[in-house]
């Protein structure tokens, strides 16, 4: 497939498929679809697990004012998700 044409299809996918999916049963690789383990249905939009490991990757935290690749923290103990202003702000780099 031409170049032009993909980049076409993938914009319209959501920016976390770049990173492969850390939610347990999915499992997708990365510029793949999530899809649901029992039936194999694909998904419209990647799992929450997905969004927060692309956002790490991508985005500093406002909030908490961590650099990318480090963990969300409150109070010092680390968060197992990231803060909803963390994906904000990866939304906006990527725009």
């Amino acid at each position: 497939m031409p170049a032009s044409l993909r980049h076409a299809f993938r914009a319209r996918a959501h920016p976390a498929r770049s990173v492969p999916c850390p939610h347990e049963p999915c499992h997708a690789r990365a510029h793949q679809s999530c899809r649901v383990a029992v039936n194999g249905r694909v998904l419209a939009r990647p799992h929450p697990a997905r969004i927060d490991l692309w956002a790490l990757t991508v985005a500093p935290c406002p909030e908490c004012q961590v650099l990318q690749g480090t963990p969300c923290h409150t109070g010092g103990i680390a968060l197992a998700d990231v803060h909803p202003r963390r994906i904000q702000e990866a939304k906006e780099t990527c725009a």
